[in-house]
């Protein structure tokens, strides 16, 4: 008897650490803070090195990067399998690392805030990982669940009425999202029988004819389901009241729960609706292109008319997903490529964005008012009355400039600002505009007029973009005040400076991650090897049997 080769455990590791940690800590109740806040910590770092090795893993493997796990031991596709590629590990190791740095800043002050913050955190890791490296329909639902449930209650942490108005209509929309995903996946269970992803897509093609309307009305109705959770227009007026009202660190993790509707839709659009799939080739591939480039163009203008920080990172993030749901509609490896690079990028850059938005909130200074001219009079102020010293630059206040220190807090805060406006309008030369140029050579590629469409609101888009990020940024670190530097606790700068260090580590192996998301997308368009790896899978023997031959 051939030997059966061992198990894939590494896959199903990040599920079942933050499962065990929310346990564990459930277990010690609310009066044991700072020993939660270690675990949670702990397992928050330990999952990223799990993701990163898992990715390391199947990067490794070159043609073959596909490790799969059935946890219950049934074979496929009567039991559950879990799948990692490179699309899903990327996406483990984003959740991971923007977890990680959510977490970190929590720690200063959120997490006293409210209850079961901790337990909340890490059973919304839980969705999230599984969310990612599930390989059937109905553990996707179950992970959509434990996510958006988790997220519920880390939107309303910290209580007001701000947070409890947008928290209802965000409960309110995914309830209905997660109806239409329930009906969605029924009417696929009935027409194919089954709710393996790979299995569906095998079985796709020998749909009869006489079946075929109800098999895409099921899967228009599941699109429905994800484009909503992806904050597509219409249905996105949802997300900039709820991420603005959220604290700081749930918002930070709120930027990549939009990705996961992403994530959804590309990885069933490429298995299900190829080129080679006959009448249902390319289904729907119009509606993601047109709707994903009004949600760029509404997200764009929504940046512009935004003045306040927190509605314009919200705003961004509706951007980052128009660009994404655009790019999967054309079915094209080069453009999908380019596009999961600005995947990673814009999740990172919107991370720190929310961070950065309490901070710099915080540390605003009071503008002055217009100066009030002497004894009525019509003579001008003495600043400009008075010939200055010769040589000698100085502010409104007569205050020499030349040789002035910048409070430490408040260079930090404009560099990280800077930097993550530089990304999210994509201009040079950091890594958002490595990932739209990428984008824009496929689309000129491409040719057509729905790839010079989006090839005009990318580039319009970054053009409102860095108006409205400049406006921001002269609004907090430009007009005069009076008021002390801003103060920083370690706390909150390091996971802001780690994000901003892992969008420049982007510039400096940009190459090498660009060559990863262009293999990433050459293997969702040749889905025949996610179904051959699936379907692959054995169960083990029983034990009993291991020796016999």
């Amino acid at each position: 008897m051939t030997p059966t080769p061992a198990p894939e455990h590494l896959v199903v590791a990040p599920v079942l650490l933050p499962l065990a940690t929310a346990a564990l800590m459930l277990m010690l109740g609310e009066h044991r803070r700072r020993l939660k806040a270690l675990l949670n910590v702990a397992s928050a770092a330990l999952g990223v090195v799990i993701a990163l090795a898992l990715l390391l893993r199947v990067d490794a493997a070159g043609p073959a990067a596909f490790a799969a796990y059935l946890p219950g031991n049934w074979p496929v596709p009567y039991g559950i399998v879990l799948v990692a590629d490179r699309l899903s590990a990327l996406m483990a190791l984003l959740a991971g690392g923007v977890g990680l740095a959510a977490l970190l800043y929590a720690l200063a002050r959120w997490q006293h805030a409210g209850v079961y913050f901790h337990v909340l955190f890490q059973l919304q890791l839980m969705g999230l990982y599984g969310a990612f490296l599930t390989g059937d329909l109905f553990n996707l639902f179950v992970f959509f669940e434990v996510m958006l449930a988790a997220s519920y209650g880390l939107l309303l942490h910290g209580g007001g009425m701000a947070r409890v108005r947008a928290g209802l209509h965000y409960i309110a929309i995914n309830l209905v999202a997660s109806l239409l995903f329930l009906i969605g996946v029924a009417v696929l269970y009935g027409v194919t029988g089954t709710l393996t992803m790979a299995d569906i897509a095998l079985k796709l093609p020998f749909v009869p004819a006489g079946d075929r309307g109800l098999l895409h009305a099921g899967a228009a109705i599941l699109a429905v389901a994800f484009l909503a959770k992806a904050a597509v227009w219409p249905l996105n007026f949802w997300l900039p009241p709820a991420y603005a009202a959220a604290s700081a660190p749930a918002a930070a993790l709120f930027a990549i729960l939009t990705k996961v509707g992403v994530y959804a839709l590309l990885r069933l659009w490429t298995l299900c609706f190829p080129a080679d799939a006959g009448a249902s080739a390319g289904f729907g591939g119009g509606v993601l292109v047109w709707g994903g480039l009004a949600t760029l163009a509404f997200g764009a203008v929504g940046m512009l008319a935004s003045q306040r920080l927190a509605r314009l990172a919200g705003f961004s993030v509706i951007a980052s997903s128009g660009t994404l749901v655009a790019a999967i509609g054309f079915g094209d490896a080069a453009l999908a490529g380019g596009a999961l690079f600005y995947l990673a990028t814009s999740t990172l850059a919107g991370s720190a964005m929310f961070l950065l938005v309490e901070l710099l909130e915080r540390g605003r200074q009071v503008e002055l008012g217009p100066q009030q001219l002497d004894d009525g009079n019509d003579a001008l102020p003495v600043f400009f009355d008075a010939e200055p010293p010769p040589s000698t630059n100085l502010d409104d206040d007569e205050q020499a400039l030349i040789g002035r220190a910048i409070p430490a807090a408040l260079a930090f805060l404009g560099v990280s600002f800077t930097m993550c406006a530089m990304v999210v309008a994509g201009l040079p030369p950091l890594a958002g505009f490595v990932a739209k140029l990428a984008m824009l050579r496929a689309l000129i590629d491409i040719g057509s007029a729905r790839a010079w469409t989006l090839f005009a609101l990318l580039i319009g888009s970054g053009l409102f973009a860095a108006i409205a990020l400049v406006r921001v940024g002269m609004r907090h670190f430009w007009t005069a005040g009076h008021g002390p530097a801003p103060r920083l606790r370690v706390a909150e700068s390091l996971p802001v400076a780690a994000l901003v260090l892992a969008l420049a580590a982007l510039v400096v192996r940009g190459e090498a991650l660009l060559d990863y998301t262009r293999e990433a997308a050459r293997a969702l368009h040749q889905p025949q090897r996610y179904i051959a790896a699936v379907l692959g899978t054995r169960a083990l023997p029983p034990p009993a049997a291991e020796g016999v031959r």
